[in-house]
């Protein structure tokens, strides 16, 4: 490879990272939620066998998908978005909107479906949601959503399943 060539694929490289690695809803890293003990607990090992390769890197490694790949982003049937490590249900596709950023976005949690910490990775603090029974890592939270709360849940898809309502 020349060097153009090299540098060309770099800044490629660097703009895809800054577009759909980094992205509006953060990077994986360490949270304040460390030492917090869940209902739910299980060995790396463990989570392994149960994850996708692709589930396990966002919930426990507290990673992120690219933008716009999680067919969830584009889901409008009424249902209930779960937690894909534990199956807690997390949101109602009520409160789901198109925040336009790639990611699914509600406006509100379902009660006592999540908790918050502190997520200082990107060198300021953001506030990390993660699911309450299992801890695993589901995206952030925004103050910038629509009424009636303000707040933009920006989640993974692949932290979540989505269970269609039964009419």
């Amino acid at each position: 490879m020349d060097r153009r060539t090299f540098f060309e694929r770099g800044l490629i490289g660097a703009a895809g990272i800054g577009l759909f690695g980094l992205g509006s809803c953060g990077l994986g890293g360490a949270s304040a939620k460390s030492g917090t003990k869940f209902e739910i607990t299980k060995t790396d090992a463990q989570w392994k066998r149960q994850l996708s390769a692709d589930q396990y890197y966002v919930l426990r490694k507290e990673g992120t998908e690219r933008a716009f790949s999680s067919p969830l982003d584009k889901e409008k049937r009424a249902g209930t978005f779960i937690c894909a490590g534990c199956q807690l249900p997390l949101f109602s596709s009520k409160t789901k909107y198109d925040s336009g950023t790639g990611w699914p976005s509600f406006y509100a949690p379902l009660p006592k479906a999540v908790g918050t910490s502190t997520d200082r990775l990107l060198g300021y603090a953001r506030v990390e949601v993660h699911c309450r029974r299992c801890g695993g890592h589901l995206g952030h939270v925004f103050d910038d959503g629509p009424k009636p709360t303000g707040k933009r849940y920006c989640m993974n898809g692949d932290a979540m399943l989505f269970r269609v309502s039964k009419a």
